[in-house]
């Protein structure tokens, strides 16, 4: 019943298990979050009003608070930028001018660039296990303002000037309300040179298929409340950075511990929990075959979902840290089934992209069926090293 809500385990000896139980389930009696002390909301006003560059830092706890249009109401209020951590990806519209994109790509991207500028960073609904403080502020000498319901978990690089406990959406109008709203647009180059490459590979005709392409065309297909969850990979990184959420908890995607084989269960109970929405699981082959059984639980239950597999035939993102570190692989190929008849073989359809310009159409077919579809398309991975090379030479524009 805490504030980090989650799967509870408990197990018992099979001689317990099997006795009659005398007693009914305990009525679950969540807490009411406190209002925000008004000496903390103050200080935390006073800090934004003199800050020179603040930034904002919004992790999951906003979503789990339901405070993101409160959130988005203080960024436009106060003209201040916002980053979100992977878990938080929509929490703040894209459509905002105020809205940056995904911190946690670990290299040397725009929203490093920000952060680097920042004086003030306020973070809100934020865990240190969403993006490690190491990451966004090496320096460890800029102010930090920790807006959340619980207590900062304190690093070294991640000491808190001042914290204000309490309701989010409370704590965020109140300083909003005291704090003066910063004038100019310092980290606008940013957005603007990130939106300018997630529109670089709308009409690219390369094949295999590159990642900033497929995701386009995902993104041109889907509607804006639809669901996509992301397993881990090279794919959960391209994701994460350039595919554009307008509301939260519509793209789902695996953190922390990052485990692998999350995208069609998830999808299945993302499904079940918003049968009206369509619901896309993007995966990539290794990730696939971790839990491709649940294709039959899916058919079973009639959740039609449609599997998008990022097929490099190898462990793309383990590739791409070792080409990165030592210029060469190691055990990270295999061969994969044939996803086409291995979908068939279920009763489910399968589709596969073998041309360019084909996964729209594809796409559209999958999620018009009332079963599960999966599609097979080759992914060019020779993108990823690009990308570390460009922003090894990225320059900061502000």
């Amino acid at each position: 019943q805490s504030e980090k809500t989650g799967a509870a385990f408990i197990e018992f000896p099979e001689d317990i298990a099997k006795l009659p139980a005398v007693s009914s389930p305990l009525q679950v009696n969540a807490p009411f979050p406190p209002e925000p002390p008004q000496q903390q909301v103050e200080r935390a006003a006073t800090l934004i009003s003199k800050a020179r560059n603040p930034m904002i830092l919004a992790g999951n706890g906003v979503v789990r608070a339901g405070a993101w249009k409160h959130l988005a109401d203080f960024a436009e209020q106060l003209n201040i930028p916002v980053a979100n951590t992977f878990m938080a990806k929509g929490v703040t519209p894209f459509r905002n001018r105020t809205t940056l994109a995904s911190a946690g790509l670990q290299a040397n991207d725009y929203i490093s660039c920000g952060f680097s500028r920042a004086d003030v960073i306020i973070c809100v609904g934020y865990d240190l296990v969403e993006y490690h403080p190491y990451l966004w502020h090496p320096t460890r000498d800029r102010t930090i303002i920790h807006i959340d319901r619980t207590q900062a978990e304190v690093d070294e690089h991640y000491n808190v000037t001042v914290g204000v406990l309490g309701d989010i959406k409370h704590t965020l109008m109140r300083i909003a309300t005291l704090a003066t709203p910063h004038q100019g647009h310092l980290m606008r180059p940013l957005r603007e040179a990130l939106i300018k490459e997630m529109n670089q590979h709308q009409d690219d005709e390369g094949f295999p298929v590159k990642p900033q392409k497929i995701i386009w065309d995902l993104r041109t297909v889907l509607n804006l409340d639809d669901i996509v969850v992301c397993d881990v990979g090279a794919h959960k990184m391209w994701m994460a950075r350039m595919f554009r959420c307008e509301e939260p908890n519509t793209c789902i995607i695996s953190n922390g511990f990052a485990s692998m084989g999350i995208a069609v269960p998830g999808a299945i109970a993302a499904k079940m929990v918003s049968p009206d929405r369509a619901v896309v699981a993007v995966t990539g082959d290794a990730g696939f075959l971790m839990n491709s059984q649940e294709i039959e639980t899916a058919l079973r239950l009639d959740v039609p979902i449609v599997i998008l597999i990022w097929n490099d035939s190898g462990y793309g993102l383990i590739e791409w840290k070792q080409m990165h570190q030592f210029q060469r692989t190691s055990h990270v190929h295999f061969n994969n089934p044939d996803f086409v008849m291995y979908a068939e073989s279920f009763g489910a359809n399968g589709y596969r992209v073998e041309a360019p310009g084909q996964l729209q159409d594809i796409l559209k077919e999958a999620l018009a069926q009332p079963t599960l579809s999966i599609i097979d398309c080759p992914v060019d991975y020779s993108e990823n090293l690009k990308l570390t090379e460009q922003l090894g030479n990225l320059i900061c524009p502000i």
